[in-house]
C-alpha cells in the first residue's frame, strides 16, 4: 500500500523559514522522482520544486528559487523541502508527490499524493 505524508506546515512570520517533510512508503523510494506543489482556495495546484531519485537534480518554479530547495534522504524515504525567506504570496496548502517518471512540472503527471499540509505566511 502506498503512502505519502507530508508535516511540517504551520504559521510563519514574512522572512521567517519552514522545513517540510514528506515520508512514503509501499515503493522503491530510491527510484522515483518527487516534487512538491502547493494550492491556494479556488486556484489550481501550482509545482513548486522536483527532484530525481539521486538528489543530484532540483528544478524549481520562479516564484521560489533561491528561496526554497528541496532534498530528500533515500535511507529514510524521505523528502524535504526548505522554505526560507518566506513571504505571505507562499501562503497554501502544501503536497507531495511521486513522479510517474518524465520529470514533467504537470500535476496530472504524479500518481501518488499526501494529504497536503498547511502553510501560512503572514505579513
Amino acid at each position: 500500500q502506498v503512502q505519502v505524508v507530508e508535516s511540517g506546515g504551520g504559521l510563519v512570520q514574512a522572512g521567517g523559514s519552514l522545513r517540510l517533510s514528506c515520508v512514503c512508503s509501499g515503493f522503491t523510494f530510491s527510484s522515483v522522482v518527487m516534487g512538491w506543489f502547493r494550492q491556494v482556495p479556488g486556484k489550481e495546484r501550482e509545482f513548486v520544486a522536483v527532484i530525481n531519485w539521486s538528489g543530484q537534480f532540483t528544478y524549481y518554479a520562479d516564484s521560489v528559487k533561491g528561496r526554497f530547495t528541496i532534498s530528500r534522504d533515500n535511507a529514510k524515504n524521505t523528502v524535504y523541502l526548505q522554505m526560507n525567506s518566506m513571504k505571505p504570496e507562499d501562503t497554501a496548502v502544501y503536497y507531495c508527490a511521486r513522479n510517474r517518471g518524465n520529470y514533467s512540472l504537470s500535476p496530472n503527471d504524479y500518481d501518488y499524493w499526501g494529504q497536503g499540509t498547511q502553510v501560512t505566511v503572514s505579513s
